[in-house]
């Protein structure tokens, strides 16, 4: 990075602990966020890594280089070395009605431990912020290692994942009549290699983004990530498989996953199938794929790290009692524009309220906003009219797709109700007929987690 000396004033020490600021009443350091230069990306990643602990294989590293997007990553430095990062992808989301909005996917945000607690994480995320709004993208969206820390930079948790944990001698999915949704045609199943799949893959991905808000399209050099799989990250399993799915040859599902065989105790075979990637075009290819997962030979469990809360699965399978469901937070959504981000989706039943935004990292959205619409659209313009409903930016991002009612915020004190009536109203509008669902990380830290 560059060799010049940061201008920000330094945090006294004591002696015996020097990397820990004193508390002596004194301002933080105002500290300067600086665009990175394209040719610094090895030393802003090397920043990445050192903060998080980690080290990782180096096709993991060149896969990142190749989707990172420098123009949109920014450091903070003190004395020359990079303190502090945060980064951003350009994404497309799906929003409730199907439209896809431009999203800001931030990433690789991170402190060093030295400089932790000195102001240098909220100076970042408020230039990310402003940067966003001056860009004019309506929203932004983060996968977060620790779950306290966006929420006060307007951060809300709006999709969840469903972690499955199947024991799968001891369950089935029966055959049930009517829910073949492919006309009653056989579904063939082939394991293929994941690379040749890809494309046939990638086609259906891109079929089924529109169909759940959270989604996010993926541009070139993304399809990549899926099949990421350095032997390092493996713990004992075999390599990526894939299992397509087709009805007349066209492909109507594929599932990627890797089996990893434990010899140790017994002669009987105790492994474990563990599903990456599982996507259908219907309930029969749905059901296929799942049948095959719980029948590979010398296995006995199946684990599903990240499915949407609203999984069939938990309805087709013959004893949900042996599936441990585990419920944990993944997606959340920062409203950058509101105004802009209220209109581009749709709305379930018709609205016509007023909300009162109270957003002060992003003053252009706080005060009150009229929003009006039904499913075709919506119109939300300033107003200055009595407030039906009050809620800050992270509860309007945690119910913006959808996935966590304004209802249950309100039940957390997180939005108020003025106007009685309103809330209910505004909770069924709100509402989304799938749940939200983020189908992999763009996080590199949390890639072994989904």
């Amino acid at each position: 990075m560059s060799s010049k000396t940061s201008t920000s004033t330094p945090v006294p020490t004591s002696t015996s602990t020097p990397t820990r600021p004193v508390n002596r009443g004194l301002p933080p350091p105002s500290w300067e966020v600086r665009a990175l230069p394209a040719d610094h990306w090895p030393s802003f990643y090397a920043a990445v890594l050192g903060a998080f602990h980690e080290t990782e294989p180096q096709e993991a590293t060149e896969l990142w280089r190749t989707l990172a997007e420098p123009q949109r990553c920014v450091v903070v430095q003190d004395r020359g070395a990079i303190i502090g990062t945060a980064g951003a992808f350009s994404f497309r989301m799906t929003v409730p009605g199907g439209q896809l909005v431009d999203t800001a996917g931030v990433t690789m945000v991170s402190v060093q431990p030295t400089h932790r607690r000195r102001g240098v994480l909220s100076t970042l995320m408020r230039h990310q912020l402003e940067s966003l709004q001056r860009q004019g993208q309506p929203l932004a969206v983060l996968t977060a290692s620790e779950a306290p820390i966006y929420g006060r930079f307007g951060y809300g948790v709006a999709a969840r994942q469903l972690s499955l944990d199947i024991a799968s001698r001891r369950v089935r999915i029966p055959a049930r009549s009517g829910s073949d949704g492919a006309g009653g045609a056989d579904v063939e199943l082939t394991v293929e290699d994941p690379y040749k799949a890809l494309d046939a893959c990638e086609e259906f991905y891109a079929r089924q983004v529109p169909l759940r808000p959270g989604m996010l399209t993926r541009a070139d050099g993304w399809e990549l990530l899926p099949l990421l799989d350095p032997p390092a990250w493996r713990h004992g399993a075999s390599p990526l498989e894939c299992v397509v799915a087709r009805v007349d040859g066209e492909v109507v599902g594929y599932a990627r996953y890797a089996v990893a065989v434990d010899w140790s105790r017994t002669n009987t075979a105790e492994g474990t199938v563990r599903v990456r990637d599982i996507e259908a075009r219907d309930p029969h290819a749905y059901a296929t794929l799942w049948r095959f997962l719980l029948e590979t030979d010398l296995t006995s469990r199946v684990i599903a790290p990240n499915r949407p809360v609203d999984e069939p699965f938990l309805h087709l399978v013959s004893d949900v009692r042996h599936c441990t469901p585990t419920v944990l937070d993944s997606l959340y959504v920062r409203v950058v524009d509101a105004p802009v981000a209220l209109t581009a989706r749709a709305y379930a039943t018709e609205i016509d309220l007023v909300l009162e935004i109270e957003d002060v990292l992003a003053p252009w959205n706080q005060g009150r906003w009229r929003l009006t619409g039904d499913a075709s659209g919506a119109v939300c313009t300033r107003t200055y009219d009595a407030p039906d409903l009050t809620l800050d930016a992270s509860a309007l991002g945690s119910a913006y797709l959808g996935g966590v009612t304004l209802t249950e915020l309100a039940g957390a004190g997180r939005v108020r109700e003025h106007r009685p009536g309103a809330l209910t109203a505004a909770t069924t509008a709100f509402a989304s007929a799938a749940a939200p669902w983020l189908p992999y990380a763009f996080c590199r830290s949390l890639l072994p987690r989904l």
